[in-house]
Parts: C-alpha cells; sequence; structure tokens
C-alpha cells in the first residue's frame, strides 16, 4: 500500500427555496469551505474534526464508501478493510477543518458529507484501482449518511448538489433531480449569524408546512430565473414561520441588498449585495446581536486540492 492521502475541499450553500415545505428547493453555492483529508492508518475508522462535533456523519459517510466497494465484512470493526489485504487493524483517517459555520442553514452536513465521501472514495479507487464514483453516486452516498445521522429532513439534495457542483441549482428533492443549474455571477454575499443556533433535523417541519402554497409561488419565480425575488420571498416565509426576526433581511434590502433572506432554516440570514452597498449592509445589521460574515459565490463546487 503506498503513502497516499487525498485533499478535498467542499463549499457550503445558501438558500434559494428551502425545499422542507413542498419537496422542491434550490441552493448555491458559497466560498465557504469543509476541507477533508483522507489517509490510511492503523486506527480502524478514525474520524475528528475542528469543528468539535460529533463525528458520526463522518463515520456514516466513510462506512457508506466501504460498503458500496464491498469492503469489509464488519465495518465497525477495526479489521474491516481486511477483505482488500490493508494488513491487520488499518484503516482509514478522516481529518476535517472548516470556515463553514455549523447549524446555521449553510449546508454545512452537506459540504461535511460531500467532502468526506469524495475524500475517501479516491483514497479508496486510486490504491486498488477501482472505477471511481460517479458525481451522483456520491452525492446520494452522503445524502442517505446525512438521513441516517438524522441532521436533514428532506435529504437536502438541493444543498448537497450546490455544494457538489457550485453555482445554482434547481432540484426535485424527493427524486433527487437537478431541474436546472447554471453558474451565478460572482456577487458579494454577506451573512448574518445571530446570537442563536437552528439545526436542522429538529426543526418544526408542521410550521413549515403552512407556508407551503406561498413557498410554490417563490420556487415560480425560481424556475423563471428570477432568484433574487425568490430568495427574499423564500426567506421572509420561512423567517415568519420559524421566529426569526426578518427585520435582518428587511434592513439589509433597505440598505441596498439585491435580495436577503433567511437561509435554510436559520439561524443565518444571507445577502446579495454591490460591492458599493456592502458597508450600508453592514452599518444596517450592525444595531442586531450577531456577526457579519464576508464571502462570494462559489461557482467551482467540490473539488480535489
Amino acid at each position: 500500500m503506498i503513502d497516499l492521502a487525498k485533499i478535498v475541499k467542499s463549499p457550503g450553500s445558501a438558500t434559494v427555496i428551502n425545499a422542507i415545505s413542498t419537496g422542491f428547493g434550490s441552493a448555491f453555492g458559497i466560498d465557504l469551505n469543509i476541507t477533508c483529508e483522507a489517509e490510511f492508518s492503523s486506527q480502524g475508522i478514525d474520524c475528528s474534526s475542528d469543528l468539535g462535533v460529533d463525528p458520526n456523519l463522518m463515520n456514516i459517510c466513510v462506512k457508506s464508501v466501504l460498503s458500496h466497494y464491498n469492503i469489509g465484512k464488519d465495518l465497525s470493526q477495526d479489521d474491516l478493510l481486511n477483505d482488500l489485504d490493508f494488513g491487520n487493524g488499518e484503516g482509514i483517517k478522516i481529518r476535517t477543518k472548516s470556515n463553514l459555520p455549523l447549524g446555521s442553514g449553510l449546508s454545512s452536513s452537506s459540504a461535511l458529507s460531500n467532502s468526506v465521501v469524495m475524500a475517501t472514495a479516491g483514497l479508496i479507487s486510486d490504491e486498488f484501482f477501482l472505477k471511481p464514483l460517479s458525481d451522483f453516486e456520491m452525492i446520494n452516498l452522503g445524502i442517505d449518511a446525512s438521513l441516517e445521522a438524522g441532521v436533514t429532513i428532506t435529504g437536502a439534495f438541493d444543498d448537497a448538489s450546490a455544494s457538489f457542483f457550485g453555482g445554482l441549482t434547481i432540484t426535485d428533492n424527493m427524486e433527487r433531480k437537478i431541474l436546472h443549474q447554471e453558474k451565478l455571477p460572482e456577487y458579494d454575499i454577506l451573512v448574518f449569524m445571530p446570537d442563536k443556533e437552528s439545526l436542522s433535523g429538529s426543526s418544526d417541519v408542521n410550521r413549515m408546512k403552512l407556508v407551503g402554497s406561498y413557498v410554490k409561488m417563490a420556487f415560480e419565480e425560481a424556475m423563471n430565473k428570477r432568484y433574487l425575488k425568490a430568495l427574499t420571498l423564500n426567506g421572509l416565509l420561512y423567517g415568519t414561520a420559524l421566529n426569526f426576526d426578518n427585520n435582518i433581511a428587511l434592513d439589509a434590502l433597505s440598505a441596498g441588498a439585491l435580495a436577503s433572506g433567511l437561509s435554510g432554516t436559520g439561524s443565518s440570514f444571507v445577502a446579495i449585495v454591490e460591492e458599493d452597498t456592502i458597508d450600508d449592509v453592514k452599518d444596517a445589521w450592525a444595531s442586531f446581536d450577531g456577526n457579519v460574515i464576508e464571502t462570494k459565490v462559489n461557482n467551482e463546487g467540490t473539488r480535489f486540492i
């Protein structure tokens, strides 16, 4: 076995249409990332992160890739890789680091699963000359792992595809189909992080479904390529349903943002801005308790580095 490591960078995404109420969603990549390094080790499956989170999702992602390649009869044991003669007790070590906030509505779970699956699959396929996983095989393994880990409600195919491919995707989440995708202009993006965490796996689905018929209107705007209007309308609807302060979005719009609204199930709000309005929007947000992150659209997606 050669000394091999794979490093993958995967961006988060911001919401245009949250799919929870209707099953149809849209998101676009943003340049806040999770970086995963995968290499062979002598410690079985060994996952850790500078994020300080439970490694359960990472463990499930690794096991899903190994299972796809029919590696190991008992993936919980240290000799899980013996079927391919890795040697007694050897396994895979995963290390991740991030500047993408967790539990914030910016697709951290999708970015994490995409990066771990791609890095692990690349490590295995290169070492043993196996057929690489296709893009959609990797996305689906990551979604299935996120569902098993309980960190998503719908599987978040919109978030996962935007994170994986970059740019914007519009999706049927139930069928896991991309209805439309395109690269976006490299807009400046401001993210407001209130002093409140929101984990999508525990969000109030019933309240979100109450606004479903109105979210469908926002989705039609997205399908007609009126993404800025769709993002704002969707964000205001979900912000109301989930009891977030929509004044954060309204004040951004008043200060010149092209679009603004709650991302995912919160707690972050995003604003799409032009360069000459960045400071105005930041000033408008100064009265709220929280932090502002400056970033841009990411059109590159998940990739080896």
